[in-house]
């Protein structure tokens, strides 16, 4: 039997699956019509996502179509579009949750200033020249940035402390790819080519067809494992990856200004691959291993049990931390945490095997640190009247020490000159 040693964790490839097969969906459940109130309210509490109705149709259509008639392998076909298109089952907790949250627990008090008002992040990278986020036309046009000088180097502590501590705790490092195609990205939940979609799709005519940007890393290690089959007792498999996310999302909301929203950003991404019975646990432990990345850097922060309407598609129950941040004078969200159960594996073919049968192994993932909303909360939380900005001392060892971040004397600050033609 082949296996892949890979960081000290194995892959099991004694049996690969055809990927031209159809994902194995719970027909037994989801076209069962005594299921189809509890399918259809979970929809309707998930914003609509999927057509039940319409899933049923196909599926009775497709029990009385011959095997033989020249319309089956459309009706086979459809029918598994839209049957993957369904949401995964709601957590029985967060089903009784209604539109609003629910706070499991607070990290640190918020600071207190004084009679010193506290700057939003965009004004204190502005004054300290750490930052250029506008007239970017002749690079990367607007929801991009430059970070500079010590700001830059604020982003590598960031990394290089959130993965320390990550495998510190076991988890193993992978380097992954930014462009995946369509069928990598689709059976994670996200959408492509559509109205909604905030993937970015590449020229087909310049790059080939069915290529696209990662919107997370998530999405490249979830790919690594498709088709394969892996041994109960190895599980779980804990992965982190650090890589550039591509979002297409704009918005116009006060709230939303500066690099709070970006077309591209770096993150640190954890993933586990668990066995259903553990599953519960593992969001747990990764929540617990967020809220140890966060704390000791002193921002305030408030973890929330996510409503239905906030799940999309893949999650059967996810956590949010959102910070505090002091400059805005509102929380916004850093990280997220997401059990995803099933719906992933289904669609990707990974399962497991403990000794009698293979089964769908569960996914799972977290946000170690995602640096443009971290820098924001950690500047505007730790700012001072005179200008400089304090560094938490888990951070300084990753900065040569260094204890304040000052104004940026280096780089100069840059101006556009209009040229005559």
């Amino acid at each position: 039997m082949l296996t892949l040693y890979y960081s000290r964790f194995y892959v099991n490839f004694g049996r690969r699956f055809l990927s031209t097969c159809y994902p194995e969906i719970e027909t037994e459940y989801y076209c069962n019509h005594k299921n189809y109130p509890e399918i259809k309210q979970n929809i309707n509490q998930r914003k609509g996502i999927g057509r039940i109705d319409y899933v049923l149709q196909l599926y009775d259509t497709l029990k009385t179509t011959s095997t033989s008639s020249n319309s089956y392998e459309d009706v086979q076909k459809k029918f598994y579009e839209e049957l993957t298109l369904l949401p995964n089952r709601t957590h029985p907790l967060v089903q009784q949750y209604g539109e609003n949250p629910v706070t499991v627990t607070t990290l640190n008090g918020k600071k207190d200033f004084g009679s010193h008002k506290p700057l939003e992040f965009s004004d204190i990278t502005e004054f300290l020249n750490l930052m250029r986020t506008d007239r970017l036309g002749y690079t990367c046009d607007n929801k991009s940035y430059y970070y500079f000088s010590e700001l830059a180097e604020y982003e590598e502590a960031l990394i290089k402390y959130t993965v320390s501590s990550l495998l510190n705790k076991g988890f193993k490092l992978v380097s992954v790819p930014d462009i995946l195609p369509s069928a990598i990205i689709t059976s994670c939940g996200m959408t492509v080519n559509s109205d909604r979609t905030q993937i970015y799709s590449l020229d087909p005519m310049l790059h080939g067809p069915d290529l696209y940007l990662s919107g997370t890393a998530e999405m490249s290690l979830a790919g690594l494992f498709r088709n394969t089959i892996h041994s109960s007792d190895r599980l779980p498999l804990k992965l982190a990856a650090v890589s550039r996310c591509y979002r297409a999302e704009t918005s116009n909301v006060l709230d939303e200004r500066g690099t709070y929203r970006v077309h591209q950003f770096t993150k640190v991404e954890m993933f586990v691959v668990s066995h259903p019975n553990m599953s519960d646990q593992m969001l747990e432990y990764i929540r617990e291993t967020q809220e140890e990345l966060f704390a000791p850097l002193g921002i305030h922060m408030r973890v929330l049990d996510m409503p239905p309407h906030e799940l999309g598609a893949p999650a059967y129950r996810k956590y949010d931390i959102e910070a505090w941040m002091p400059g805005r004078n509102n929380y916004g969200e850093i990280s997220s945490c997401s059990n995803c159960t099933d719906y992933q594996s289904r669609r990707l073919n990974i399962k497991f095997n403990d000794g009698k049968i293979d089964n769908y192994v569960h996914t799972l993932n977290g946000t170690a640190c995602a640096i443009p909303r971290m820098l924001i909360s950690l500047m505007e939380t730790h700012q001072h009247a005179k200008g400089k900005i304090e560094i938490p001392k888990i951070l300084q060892p990753y900065m040569n020490n260094k204890e304040n971040i000052s104004k940026n004397m280096v780089v100069p600050k840059l101006k556009l000159l209009k040229i005559k033609h």
